[in-house]
């Protein structure tokens, strides 16, 4: 398990700033511990308890082969989510989130992402070079729209057993699918936003990228340190295994 990082740590990563005080969401009073010159300040024990409490369930899904989805569209966190995702090897949606991408799942595997590997596969064969020009310019154009719409979820198969994700409020048709699906959510959550939505809440600024940065950063040591565990256990059983055997030998 990886220590969580102390106070100080997340203060200077932004962690603790919310947003001004008239924009607060009432379920987050009990995580801020004050106000700053009208900016509402998380409480950073608090931020750390149920931050270890979301890498714990997190942990136990990925040493369980369990599947993550990493969601995150705003501006400041796009290219954090999918470089993180990358790293940690998991599906992600940076882009605009389609409706029904997990509600109506069967659709979006059989319409979209098929298609897609359908002209990825098409692509590595050079099969478009036997098209003419306007089929090659329309077929690249074709590629890079299913790119940007199904591109990171293109590994799934099924519907995933959690999503990671970054705003509440950005995100809030993702999350709602969720819900309807019993699919557990992680996430950063501002004091602008309800906690109560989701059920492994991480009170966190979510908008400051250096905050952003800092807590997926987090996620994806603790995502790498389970997928490696079943690994190093199988490491251990079999060294325990052969000390066995040599005592047998004696």
């Amino acid at each position: 398990m990886i220590n969580i990082p102390l106070t100080n740590e997340l203060a200077k990563n932004a962690v603790h700033l919310g947003h001004r005080t008239s924009r607060v969401c009432p379920q987050m009073l009990p995580y801020i511990s004050g106000v700053q010159a009208t900016i509402h300040i998380i409480d950073l024990e608090k931020t750390r308890q149920k931050l270890e409490e979301a890498l714990n369930f997190l942990t136990h899904l990925i040493q369980n082969q369990g599947v993550i989805l990493f969601v995150g569209t705003k501006p400041s966190a796009k290219k954090i989510i999918k470089e993180a995702a990358l790293k940690a090897n998991v599906p992600y949606v940076n882009e605009k989130w389609i409706g029904g991408t997990l509600t109506n799942f069967p659709v979006i595997l059989d319409k979209l992402i098929s298609k897609l590997k359908t002209m990825r596969q098409e692509k590595k064969d050079n099969l478009w070079l036997e098209l003419n020009k306007k089929e090659q310019i329309e077929k690249a154009r074709e590629i890079e729209r299913l790119e940007k719409m199904v591109g990171g979820i293109a590994s799934l198969t099924k519907i995933p057993d959690a999503l990671f994700v970054i705003d509440l409020i950005k995100e809030k048709t993702a999350i709602r699918e969720a819900k309807r699906l019993n699919i557990p959510v992680i996430g950063l959550v501002d004091t602008n936003a309800n906690p109560t939505l989701i059920d492994w809440p991480i009170p966190a600024n979510d908008d400051a990228r250096r905050s952003i940065q800092f807590i997926t950063d987090l996620v994806v040591r603790a995502i790498k340190e389970a997928q490696n565990q079943p690994k190093n256990l199988k490491k251990e059983k079999e060294k325990n295994e052969k000390k066995e055997e040599k005592k047998s030998e004696k």
